[in-house]
């Protein structure tokens, strides 16, 4: 028993360490899955996870993104593409755990960022400094994830999100018609299940 309670006291204190890290204006994914499992281990800590509607979307994402880390796979177009890129890049990613988009977007993203060792992924959270999301709006607001693809000189080569094209105008429609938050997350989760990252692969492909 007391080796039980010692071998969880050092994850813990593994997972303290590595959101010590990740707390810092760019994170690594590991240290994003870290920060996401310090919240769901101790939800009192991150506001605002202590709002239990927060953290049941903190919940949720977290089992959906562990499902695309899983299961999706890059196509071979895109990955030709991808393994092409010859100068180094710097895909920086703004989200936040307790966002539904990006419990799609941000694994399928991860995935495709892997394929290509000269291409470093970097998150950045969207509320905490140094909240690049406000240089790069959607429609006025601060809409994740969003996606910032730099040179090595840090120019910007491209942006993509807050969702792919064909979905954004879905929500578009449905936010003028003024539906249901519940209506729109319906219908955002059920295009996300039924597109199965297609969408988001096409615009890449025309981006890269």
């Amino acid at each position: 028993m007391l080796n039980e309670l010692q071998h969880f006291d050092d994850c813990f204190l593994y997972l303290e360490c590595l959101f010590l890290q990740a707390n810092q204006k760019e994170m690594k994914f590991e240290e994003y899955l870290a920060y996401f499992e310090a919240i769901l281990a101790d939800p009192e800590k991150y506001p605002p996870y202590s709002n239990v509607e927060y953290l049941n979307y903190a919940k949720l994402n977290w089992s959906r993104m562990n499902r695309w880390l899983k299961r999706f796979e890059v196509n071979e177009d895109l990955k030709s593409r991808i393994v092409a890129v010859a100068e180094p890049q710097q895909w920086l990613l703004i989200t936040e755990p307790w966002c539904g988009d990006a419990a799609h977007s941000v694994p399928q993203i991860v995935r495709m960022a892997a394929l290509n060792p000269l291409i470093e992924l970097d998150i950045q959270l969207r509320d905490t400094e140094p909240y690049l999301i406000n240089d790069y709006l959607t429609n006025g607001g601060r809409s994740i994830p969003k996606l910032i693809v730099r040179n090595e000189v840090g120019e910007d080569l491209w942006i993509w999100g807050p969702r792919p094209q064909q979905l954004q105008h879905i929500f578009d429609r449905m936010k003028a018609e003024q539906r249901t938050f519940e209506d729109m997350k319906e219908a955002l989760q059920r295009w996300y299940n039924e597109d199965k990252g297609r969408e988001i692969q096409k615009e890449f492909l025309e981006n890269l």
